[in-house]
Parts: structure tokens; sequence; C-alpha cells
């Protein structure tokens, strides 16, 4: 097996993060090293998730880790959302950066995993939540796309500066915040 790999995240402004992802039709073991590739920098970044097109590839592949359990997605599809919550949100790819959002509440996704088996991850609340951001990655869109006109995009600081700890903590659904801080 070969030596995994921290890949550059690629940031907001890139055409690479707009570009649509498509189907994977062979599992081998390129997909294996791509998708351990995928984990380690999801980890190191540390976020929650990571979707192909944040590496600068247009294909169907994310990752996400939410309570350090990983989930592995290939060829996703949502196939039922139920419930709304507004919650925090950023992302990997525009770091530093958070807008509230508004998501259904849970969601579930149907898939294949690095061997091509069809998985099924129902989630509530922050894995929900990782579910959508990373789905619409996939389809080459960003989380800010989905924000009302006008909304408030802050910094991680002036939320900081903002909450009491409680509401506002940053969300682990976010890309970029370490698992179990609080925002997935």
């Amino acid at each position: 097996m070969g030596c995994v790999s921290v890949l550059e995240i690629v940031r907001f402004g890139d055409p690479r993060l707009r570009l649509p992802g498509r189907e994977i039709t062979r599992f081998d073991r390129e997909l294996g090293r791509l998708i351990d590739n995928m984990v380690e920098t999801m980890d190191a970044a540390p976020g929650a998730g990571l979707a192909a097109q944040q590496v600068g590839l247009d294909l169907q592949v994310c990752v996400i880790r939410i309570d350090d359990q990983l989930y592995e997605a290939v060829n996703p599809r949502i196939i039922h959302r139920s419930g709304e919550e507004d919650l925090w949100e950023g992302c990997l790819s525009l770091p530093g950066y958070r807008a509230p959002r508004r998501r259904p509440e849970h969601a579930v996704m149907v898939a294949q995993d690095r061997s091509g088996r069809r998985i099924t991850i129902s989630g509530h609340g922050w894995l929900a939540r990782a579910i959508q951001h990373e789905y619409d990655h996939l389809q080459g869109e960003l989380y800010t796309d989905g924000l009302p006109e006008g909304a408030e995009i802050i910094t991680d600081a002036e939320l900081s500066r903002r909450t009491d700890g409680s509401e506002g903590t940053p969300d682990p659904t976010d890309d970029e915040t370490e698992p179990g801080v609080s925002e997935r």
C-alpha cells in the first residue's frame, strides 16, 4: 500500500470548486488511495468533512467524520431530508468565516463504499448538516450559495466575540473545526 498524503485544499474562488463530480466507475486501489488521502487531509485540517472538489478533483467522492465515526461516500445521493434548523456553518475552502445557514435537520444519503458496496448514511443534527454540505460540494456548490440575500458572513473571531459559547460555538460540520467542537 502506498504512502498516505495530506493534499492541498483549494480555496474559495478556485473554479475547481464549481465542477460537478463525475461518477466513479472503477473501485480500485487508486480510489482507495484517494479516499485515504482525503481522510488524512480532513483530519489534518482539522475538519469534519471533505469533498473531492476541495482537493481539486471533479469526482463524486466525499468523507465525513462526526463523533469519531468515519463515513466514506462514493457516488452519493440524498434520498430524504426533513425538519429544519439554523446553525453557523463554515468550510475548509473558505477558512476563518461562518454564516448562519438553514438546512434540514435530518438527512439520508445512499452511496457506495470504496469497494462499490451500497451503503446508507442517516443522521440528525451535525451529521445531517455534514451530509448536505459535502453533497453540495459534489454538485459544485458552496454553503454560501444557499444563504439568503444580505446574509451576514462573519469571521470566527467575530462569532466568538458575539456568542456566549452556546448557540454560536463553531460547527463540527464545518469542514474546518475539530470534531466535537460543535457545529455538526
